[in-house]
C-alpha cells in the first residue's frame, strides 16, 4: 500500500492545501476527459501539463482531506492488505479481523504464514456490513411508528 503522508499535515499544510483544493475545484472541467494546467518550476520555467480529469478531481479529494488536518493513503483497487491494513479500513482490532477471516465472512489468501486479503474484498464487506445497518435502521424506525414513538 502506497502511503502519500505519514504524519498530521501541520496548520500551514492544511491551509495551504485547502486553498489549492478551492482553486482546483473552481477550474475542473466535469465534462473534459482531460485538462491543462500551467506549472513552474523552481526556476520559474513554465510547463504545460495535460491531466486526466479523473487524476484532477482525485487530487482535488487529496487536498480536501489534507486541508480537513487528515492523513491520506492511496490505495490501489487491487492491492492485497495485510491483516493490520484490512483491520483500519474496519476500523476493528485485528484480532477482531482475523476472526471474521476464520468464519469465512472475508476471502483471503496465504503467503507463507502471512494472511493477505483483497481491498475489493474488505470493501464489499464494510458495504454489506453498512447496507445491513441501514436496512436494520429502517425496519426500527418503522417500527418506532407503528408503536407510535417516533416523531410525527
Amino acid at each position: 500500500m502506497q502511503q502519500l503522508q505519514n504524519h498530521l499535515p501541520s496548520a500551514e499544510e492544511a491551509s495551504l492545501a485547502k486553498a489549492c483544493s478551492r482553486e482546483l475545484s473552481a477550474i475542473l472541467e466535469t465534462k473534459a476527459e482531460t485538462q491543462t494546467l500551467l506549472l513552474s518550476d523552481p526556476s520559474d520555467v513554465q510547463h504545460q501539463v495535460e491531466v486526466p480529469s479523473s487524476a484532477l478531481r482525485l487530487l482535488v479529494d487529496v487536498l480536501t482531506e489534507l486541508g480537513e488536518g487528515n492523513t491520506v493513503k492511496l490505495i490501489p483497487v487491487h492491492a492485497e492488505l495485510t491483516t493490520q491494513e484490512a483491520a483500519d479500513i474496519l476500523s476493528v482490532s485485528r484480532p477482531t479481523f482475523i476472526k471474521l477471516l476464520d468464519d469465512g465472512l472475508i476471502p483471503y489468501s496465504r503467503t507463507g504464514n502471512r494472511r493477505k486479503v483483497k481491498f475489493t474484498d474488505v470493501q464489499a464487506y464494510k458495504e454489506s456490513l453498512e447496507r445491513k445497518r441501514l436496512a436494520t435502521l429502517d425496519e426500527l424506525s418503522a417500527l418506532d411508528q407503528e408503536l407510535g414513538l417516533g416523531y410525527e
